[in-house]
């Protein structure tokens, strides 16, 4: 087998509809789009929530609640059994430590340290925030959590 072989599977592939080929066809005349009206013109589409002018649901229903997503203040969550495997024993990690070393993603938000996996040796951790668990673990095995 090599790519000059490959095939789609039987039944994948579909040969498309040919539309307005005359009438013995099936498909001529009005080419499946019935008699008129907005959905029979060329781009007479009708957009999602579209009523037809009246008032669609979605406003008709009063709001309700609050949201404040754009000002909350987001964690940047990752074990520290994943740490423990990127830096050497007694090193100093910082927010920008872990974004080189790609265990968390290079946007706003606090770096906060769970407490999945082993730590075996002491580090000291700087500008980041801490499960309790986790800074049990940092604590127990000589290292600091500032």
């Amino acid at each position: 087998m090599d790519l000059s072989n490959l095939q789609p599977r039987p039944g994948a592939k579909h040969r498309t509809k040919r539309l307005g080929c005359g009438e013995s066809s099936g498909h001529g005349k009005t080419s499946g789009k019935g008699h008129k009206g907005q959905k029979a013109r060329s781009g007479g589409s009708i957009r999602l929530g579209f009523e037809g002018g009246q008032m669609p649901l979605m406003r008709r229903m009063p709001k309700r609640g609050f949201n404040n997503n754009q000002f909350r203040e987001g964690f940047l969550p990752v074990n520290i059994g994943r740490v423990v495997s990127h830096f050497a024993a007694g090193a100093t990690v910082d927010p920008a430590h872990l974004v080189a070393a790609g265990l968390v993603p290079n946007r706003k938000g606090i770096v906060k340290l769970l407490s999945v996996g082993e730590v075996t040796y002491a580090l000291h951790f700087k500008g980041v925030a801490a499960s309790a668990a986790a800074k049990a673990k940092v604590l127990a095995a000589g290292g600091t959590v500032e």
